[in-house]
């Protein structure tokens, strides 16, 4: 079967709103016989006549005016598609975006953004998932509006990415903690016992690597799978955690934190996104204000 050609649609809705092949073609710049041309293939495919002569005139035929209304509105939403999009009313913004971070970054980054949001667009509701891999099916399925994170070797080819800012480990530790008074030596950093983070469950990692270098080894008295959890744990125990700076600023309320004795690489959290919603009006707002409140949390 073949596919019809939807120009002859604006030829169809021209031609019964003026009942005649002449102003039909003088509307849309038309020679007279490429209007009739027109009207021939639409009767060729739709099987009617679809205008018939009466007198000096055409009328069009019952299927030409059960189609009428129908053509019309095919047309507008055609017309609108294709144009530029408006100027995003944001007060009267009716929409639910979903964001899937990293551990830390809705307590950190949260609070600021859902009032900036809650401010300009009162129908906008923000929804935040955990994201505990890498993986970006849900943004190539339209289920996930923006995800952030470090960007892996895995991370889908076809998504936008943003850079929002970069990051660092540092030690943090209970008040109190030994490690809390003097100067932090990398001795005395690897004599304490550690909270080891990772996902995969992994028990070395940045540290371990730079101590090696040293000829030190730490002691990992337990591994975890996320930044909270191992500020949980030091801040009720002697156990040192080791993690982001500004990623899990807010977390570490309350705490002791200090440069780590050791170079670890810095590394970059970033703005992920489907191009499919990359000229969105919304989204792109919404991106907008992401990326300003991590420029404004130090």
């Amino acid at each position: 079967m073949s596919t019809p050609d939807l120009n002859l649609l604006v030829h169809l809705d021209v031609l019964l709103a003026e009942g005649s092949v002449a102003r039909a073609a003088r509307r849309l710049r038309l020679s007279p016989s490429a209007m009739s041309r027109g009207l021939a293939r639409l009767r060729e495919t739709t099987g009617d006549p679809l205008l018939v002569r009466a007198g000096r005139g055409l009328v069009p035929t019952p299927r030409a005016l059960e189609l009428r209304e129908r053509v019309s509105q095919l047309v507008r939403d055609g017309e609108a598609v294709l144009r530029p999009a408006e100027t995003l009313d944001l007060k009267q913004l009716v929409r639910l975006f979903t964001l899937r971070t990293s551990e830390g970054f809705v307590e950190n980054f949260g609070p600021d953004l859902i009032g900036r949001v809650g401010e300009e667009a009162p129908g906008v509701r923000l929804c935040f998932l955990q994201k505990p891999d890498k993986d970006s099916t849900l943004l190539r399925d339209g289920l996930v509006d923006l995800e952030t994170g470090v960007v892996g070797k895995t991370a889908a080819p076809e998504l936008r990415v943003q850079a929002l800012f970069r990051d660092h480990a540092i030690g943090v530790v209970r008040l109190g903690h030994p490690l809390s008074q003097g100067e932090v030596t990398p001795s005395r950093y690897a004599a304490g016992r550690h909270i080891s983070v990772s996902r995969q469950g992994l028990e070395r990692g940045d540290v371990d690597e730079a101590l090696h270098h040293l000829g030190l080894v730490r002691e990992i008295a337990t591994i975890v799978g996320g930044f909270s959890t191992a500020l949980a744990l030091a801040r009720a125990s002697d156990l040192i955690a080791s993690v982001p700076k500004r990623h899990i600023g807010i977390l570490r309320a309350g705490m002791h934190s200090f440069p780590l004795p050791v170079a670890t690489p810095e590394f970059t959290v970033s703005l992920l996104w489907h191009p499919r919603m990359d000229a969105d009006p919304a989204h792109r707002w919404l991106r907008g204000h992401v990326k300003a409140v991590c420029a404004a949390l130090r």
